[in-house]
């Protein structure tokens, strides 16, 4: 018997247990997989905060109020979908959870700039964003958190009305957790479920990968038996393309995230010469990011694997991708395209606040994806396609090429493979400001809470640094909750 119960082991999951537990609460962490992370730990790892000691150091004078006004200026046309009050929470919670992190080792360089947030606000973790799920791992563990690994929760278990329990499918056989106070479900979103995906984008949207393959809405799907809802289940950032991941990890990726590294890492990325960095930074940029669409604008063809052209490249090329063969495409530059993106302003692609990569930080960093040949029947053999369906859908793309500049002369360069992610998704469970999970006429489902993408209510998390400001801001306040829900045999509110 526990007296809080966190399903999911990522970064709202670990902040959940980690404010449990220092409340003094027995707390039990479960995770399906046989490591914590989460996506917390595929993330590039920015989180946005103001009045942070960054911030501070840089003459910077910055309000949560201000963070919480602009954070609508990314909302668009979808404003009115928004959860304002949750956005609110975000704001006036990151100054206090960013230095939360700072106190659990956890180190970040920056703020960067990033509009239509009016003055800086993006931080970036460093070394990696493996930092965020190793310092509070230790947090957790260290604090008396008790960790269950390949612990998959099936169902929750209700008595009286009141969730208090997990059902878990583990190597050993079936167990039930029990909770004398609150579950909190903190298990990620859906980009990896094909279910929910086709019941709330569309059954082309579920054809489209997640870039965490274990993000597959689990808590949402505990949760909805017992009468809870999903907000904004159609909204999610993708599909876009991404080149595929190297074999092996990057250097950067493979660093270890001791705070004495990760603070020289944060002074020389504010004080080195690029030059010196850069050749350093590349390693990570031309990982598994997003090639810009400003490829396709300038005249780049996109072929499958069998060297046909199958969509036009400045519509949705990413929704095409999941019916090709292998699920994958190539980029085909010419000559002219290949030189334009060897400097700024056209890049091939960007991590924000970190680096730009070009067709030269391509060949020598990532020769997987890298091909190059003087003909393209030459380009063809090295891709292993045939000449001939290469050379026509080159032809086929200049005979219709619009406005578009034409496809010309060689060298060539080929990119890819790309495939179609979803980055994440939206779709979180309805919750009030409580973090408690809403049931049937809106009422609060009693023990059971919900943070981070599973618990996201509607909120908007456009912009780079939201979500994760948000898993560990709800992660946080949830987990306390749940605590105070244990004492009290009451959810707060």
């Amino acid at each position: 018997m526990f007296d809080v119960i966190v399903v999911g082991g990522g970064g709202s999951g670990l902040a959940a247990a980690i404010e449990a537990r220092a409340a003094g609460r027995e707390v039990v962490l479960l995770e399906k997989n046989p490591a914590l992370g989460g996506s917390t730990a595929w993330s590039v790892g920015s989180v946005s905060a103001t009045a942070t000691p960054h911030q501070i150091r840089r003459g910077i004078k910055d309000r949560p109020e201000d963070h919480w006004a602009d954070m609508a200026g990314f909302n668009g046309a979808l404003d009115p979908r928004d959860n304002a009050e949750l956005r609110r929470i975000l704001a006036d919670g990151m100054p206090d959870t960013f230095r939360w992190l700072l106190g659990h080792g956890v180190r970040f360089f920056g703020p960067m700039p990033e509009p239509p947030h009016k003055k800086p606000r993006m931080h970036n973790v460093v070394p990696n964003a493996r930092s965020f799920v190793t310092h509070l791992e230790k947090a957790a563990r260290r604090g008396g958190v008790a960790v269950r690994l390949e612990a998959r929760v099936v169902a929750l278990a209700t008595e009286n009305g009141r969730v208090v329990g997990a059902d878990c499918a583990t190597p050993a056989g079936p167990r039930r957790y029990r909770a004398r106070g609150g579950i909190v479900l903190a298990a990620g979103d859906f980009t990896s479920d094909p279910e929910l995906k086709a019941r709330f984008m569309g059954e082309q949207e579920a054809k489209v990968e997640g870039v965490n393959a274990t993000a597959t809405g689990d808590g949402q799907k505990l949760a909805l038996p017992l009468g809870a809802r999903i907000l904004n289940g159609d909204l999610a950032l993708g599909p876009e393309l991404r080149f595929v991941p190297p074999a092996r990890q990057s250097l950067l990726l493979k660093l270890p995230p001791w705070p004495v590294l990760a603070d020289f890492m944060a002074w020389s990325l504010d004080n080195m010469p690029n030059a010196l960095l850069r050749p350093f930074v590349m390693s990570f940029v031309t990982t598994a990011l997003a090639p810009s669409p400003g490829l396709f604008e300038a005249g780049a063809v996109l072929v499958n694997a069998k060297g046909e052209r199958f969509v036009e490249e400045t519509g949705r090329p990413a929704f095409a991708v999941p019916d090709q063969p292998g699920k994958v495409a190539y980029i085909l530059l010419d000559d002219r395209i290949a030189r334009l993106f060897s400097g700024w302003p056209h890049f091939v692609s960007t991590a924000p606040g970190v680096a730009y990569a070009y067709v030269a930080d391509y060949r020598r960093n990532r020769p997987d994806v890298f091909r190059s040949a003087a003909t393209i029947a030459a380009l063809a053999d090295r891709l292993g396609m045939p000449a001939s369906a290469l050379a026509a859908s080159i032809g086929g793309y200049n005979a219709g090429a619009g406005d578009r500049p034409g496809f010309g002369g060689g060298p060539y360069v080929a990119l890819g493979p790309v495939r179609s992610v979803f980055v994440h998704a939206e779709g979180g469970l309805a919750v009030d400001r409580e973090h408690r999970v809403l049931g049937a006429e809106g009422r609060p489902i009693p023990g059971l809470f919900a943070a981070g993408s599973t618990g996201q209510g509607g909120l908007l998390l456009r912009g780079h640094g939201h979500h994760l400001a948000w898993a560990f801001v709800s992660g946080r306040r949830a987990g306390r909750n749940a605590a105070y829900a244990a004492v009290t045999g009451d959810d707060p509110g």
